[in-house]
C-alpha cells in the first residue's frame, strides 16, 4: 500500500524517511564488509578475491534492476522524449558505479566517487520524483538507481579503502563537462530538460537557491567544482603526508 493518502510521493513524508533510513543502514554494512574484505586480503594484493567477487556480483545487481526500470520507461504508456532517455546524470552514473565496481579501476572509481557522493546524494536529499508513492515503480526505480550509486562510492571507498587523487578530479571534471555541453545541446534542438540544465526542476531543490537560469547553472558550476575540490583534498593531503614522513624504523634510528 502507498505511504501517503493519495499515492503520490511527497518529500520526508514516510516512505522518503524510509528511504533515507535504509540508505544509512546500506553504508554501515558496506563499509563493514568492505573492510572485512580488505583486511582478508592476500599479502601485497590490493583486493582480495573476496573484494572483487562480491563487487562483481553488486556490479550485475545493478545492472539487473536498471534494466528492468528502464525498460519500463520504454514501454508505450509510459515513454515520454522529455523524461524516459537515459540523459540524466545519474542515468551516467549508475554505468559509472558498475565499471567501478566490476573493474575496481581507478578511473571509473573517480566518477562513481564524484558524482554519487556529490550530486546522486542531492537526489536522495531532495528527489524530483512526481511519481506514485512506494511501491510504485517510479519510486522503486528513482531511489533504487540513487541508493546504489551512492552506496557504490562509500563501498569503494571507506570499506575496499579506494582514494580520489588530483587527476581523478580533472577527468571526473572533463567527463561531467562533456556530458553538460552534449545534454544542453539535446535539450535545445529536442524541448527537454535533462540534468535540469535549461530550466529548474518543478519540485523544490537547492536549485532555488542559485538564481535564475542561466546563473543557477553558474553557480551550481562553481559549487561543485569547489564541492569536489574539497571532497579531494583531505585524501590527498593524507597522501603527501604518508610519502614525506620518515618510518618508524629511520626515526627510532635518528634517536
Amino acid at each position: 500500500m502507498p505511504l501517503t493518502v493519495d499515492g503520490r510521493f511527497a518529500p520526508y513524508g514516510p516512505s522518503h524517511w524510509a528511504a533515507l533510513g535504509l540508505f544509512a543502514i546500506g553504508c554501515a554494512g558496506l563499509v563493514l564488509l568492505g573492510r572485512a574484505q580488505r583486511a582478508g586480503a592476500e599479502p601485497g594484493s590490493e583486493f582480495g578475491g573476496q573484494a572483487r567477487g562480491f563487487s562483481r556480483a553488486y556490479a550485475l545487481a545493478i545492472v539487473y534492476v536498471m534494466i528492468g526500470t528502464q525498460a519500463h520507461t520504454l514501454l508505450p504508456g509510459q515513454w515520454r522524449l522529455g523524461g524516459s532517455l537515459p540523459l540524466q546524470l545519474c542515468d551516467v552514473a549508475w554505468v559509472a558505479s558498475v565499471g567501478a565496481l566490476w573493474t575496481l579501476g581507478r578511473r571509473w572509481f573517480a566518477l562513481t566517487y564524484y558524482w554519487g557522493l556529490t550530486l546522486s546524494v542531492q537526489g536522495l536529499l531532495t528527489p524530483a520524483l512526481n511519481g506514485a508513492d512506494y511501491p510504485g515503480i517510479d519510486y522503486l526505480g528513482f531511489f533504487g538507481m540513487h541508493l546504489m550509486i551512492v552506496w557504490s562510492a562509500v563501498y569503494l571507498t571507506w570499506g575496499l579503502g579506494m582514494r580520489p587523487d588530483r587527476g581523478g578530479y580533472g577527468f571526473a571534471v572533463a567527463v561531467t563537462v562533456a556530458w553538460a555541453v552534449a545534454t544542453f545541446v539535446f535539450n535545445l534542438s529536442a524541448g527537454t530538460n535533462y540534468g535540469y540544465l535549461n530550466a529548474k526542476p518543478g519540485t523544490g531543490s537547492v536549485l532555488d537557491l542559485m538564481g535564475p537560469w542561466p546563473w543557477y547553472v553558474l553557480v551550481e558550476a562553481l559549487v561543485i567544482l569547489l564541492g569536489w575540490a574539497l571532497i579531494t583534498w583531505p585524501w590527498t593531503r593524507a597522501s603527501r603526508r604518508g610519502r614525506t614522513s620518515p618510518p618508524p624504523e629511520a626515526t627510532r634510528q635518528r634517536l
